[in-house]
This record gives C-alpha cells, structure tokens and sequence, in this order.
C-alpha cells in the first residue's frame, strides 16, 4: 500500500517531521500554497472570461483557505500555538502538478469536470505525502497526527470526486442536448485519427530532418490509433475542421474521460494504452510550437 501511495508523488519528501509544531507548520505551508494557486487560476480564468471555469477555481480556494483555518485551530489545539512558518525546514515533494496549470491556462477544451480531475489528482498527492510521513516517522505523536492529516485529504478526495461526479453529468446532458439539436451530428474517435493522421502527414511535407521523421511516425501511429479506437467514442463532428493540435487534445481527453468510466478490464486497457499514445503525441505537438 505504501508503494502505491508513493508512487502518486513525484519524489519523495525531503526529510521526515520531529515535532507536532514542524507537522502544522509544514501542513499549514501547503494548505496556504494550494489556495493561493486555486485563487490565481480563478484570477486568470476570469481574465479570459471563463466564468464556469473561474467559479470551479475561486470555490476550491475558499475551500482550501477553509483548510488552512482548520490547520491553525488543531495546532492551537494541540500545542497552544499557531503554526510557526520559521519551522518548514524543506520544501515538500509538488503535490501542485505545474504541467496541468499551464493546460488549464492554454487549453481551449478545458471543462469543469477536467479541472475538478486536477484538483483530485492533487489531493491524492497530498494524502500520498501525509501517508509517507506517517510510515516514516520516528515520533509518536507525530506518526499519529500525519495519519489523521493523510485521512483528512482522504475526504477532501472524496468531496472532489462527488463534485467531479455532478461536473460530468451537467456536461454529459448539455452534450446530449446538444447533439439533439444537431440532430446527432458527430464523429468517431477512429474517424478523428484518419483526419489527425492526414494532417500529420501534411505537416512533415513541409519540415525537414528529425521534425518530418518525428511528425511522419505520429501519422503512422495515428492511423494504428484509428482502428484501435474505432467507433467506441463519438465526438462533436466540428471537430473533423478543427487543426491538428485541437483534434489532439480532443482524442487525449475523450481517452482519458472514457477510460475512467470503463468497467471492463479489456476495454479499459485498450483506452488507457490509447491515452498514454494520445497525451505524448499532444505533448509533442505542442513542443513545435
């Protein structure tokens, strides 16, 4: 179990805790980061006039000043004192993933469902974390409070999941809805990766040297795609007009969206294998530019 909690981080902490007061003192710290990185990305959506968006993020910063509050009422609890900043002696392993800031800023298709999937991520990070410290510590009360700490995310997991959850079926209906309208117009996920491989293939036309070779095997890849993904995942026809980083993205979410409601271990290792190829070719795409 420890493994796999560990694996949720990028590396592992630094160091481990000595005292209550260096427990609230870092757990403090990362309650107040989380926040203020909620509250910059609320700031930045609305910038954009992402309001759906700006609202997901302004009520995860409310719920993580919340966090903070509730870390300095159990510190005064337990030690008498408020948490101490001068104690943080390392900085603790990113929890905060940076890449999927800069895809929220950039991404055009980014949904509420999408940023509440950050949002789990990060806190499953930081249960990892609370979870590692505990495993590792030397001190009693230490080991004690860094347990309650890695449950306390634990239900913050919980609470985003359900969020997650209601995000996706207002986004599922209004997709529904819309498709009514349209009188069903949509495409499949195959079809999509015919049209990706095309535009792939115009692409490295116009390169040369590693770019070409490189653009050259993602349109190799993505007609294998196409028949791997077939016609299990229908998308909005407009799509097929879209160019190729767009279309990229699309197929990156649709995989990565079907594959978390997958139930059969046949098809689920099928979306997330597509998912895997899907994200690295966005990646790479994206470095072009």
């Amino acid at each position: 179990m420890l493994l796999s909690r560990t694996l949720l981080l990028k590396s592992e902490p630094a160091g481990t805790l000595q005292s209550l007061d260096e427990m609230f003192a870092l757990a403090n710290a990362m309650e107040q980061e989380a926040a203020a990185r909620y509250e910059e990305l609320a700031t930045e959506m609305a910038r954009q006039d992402r309001g759906d968006l700006a609202k997901v993020f302004s009520d995860l910063a409310a719920a993580e000043r919340e966090h903070v509050d509730s870390v300095a009422t159990w510190s005064h609890a337990r030690t008498g004192r408020a948490p101490d900043a001068s104690l943080v002696r390392w900085q603790p392993p990113e929890t905060f993933d940076p890449d999927a800031v800069a895809e929220i800023e950039s991404s055009h298709l980014m949904t509420p469902y999408r940023a509440l999937s950050m949002a789990v991520r990060n806190e499953e990070r930081a249960f990892a974390f609370w979870s590692y410290l505990a495993a590792y510590a030397d001190n009693a009360e230490v080991r004690t409070a860094s347990e309650a700490m890695a449950r306390e995310e634990l239900g913050h997991v919980a609470t985003l999941r359900k969020e997650r959850r209601r995000a996706y079926h207002r986004e599922h209906d209004a997709k529904r809805a819309s498709s009514a309208v349209t009188s069903g117009e949509s495409v499949t996920a195959g079809r999509l990766e015919h049209r990706l491989a095309e535009l792939l293939g115009a692409m490295a036309a116009r390169r040369r040297g590693a770019q070409a070779d490189r653009l050259r095997a993602l349109a190799q890849d993505a007609a294998t795609m196409a028949t791997d993904a077939a016609d299990m995942i229908h998308l909005p026809g407009a799509l097929a007009q879209a160019d190729a980083a767009v279309i990229a993205e699309a197929l990156a979410d649709a995989y990565l969206d079907h594959a978390e409601r997958a139930t059969e271990p046949a098809q689920l290792d099928r979306l997330q294998r597509l998912a895997a190829q899907a994200i690295a070719r966005l990646a790479w795409l994206r470095s072009l530019s």
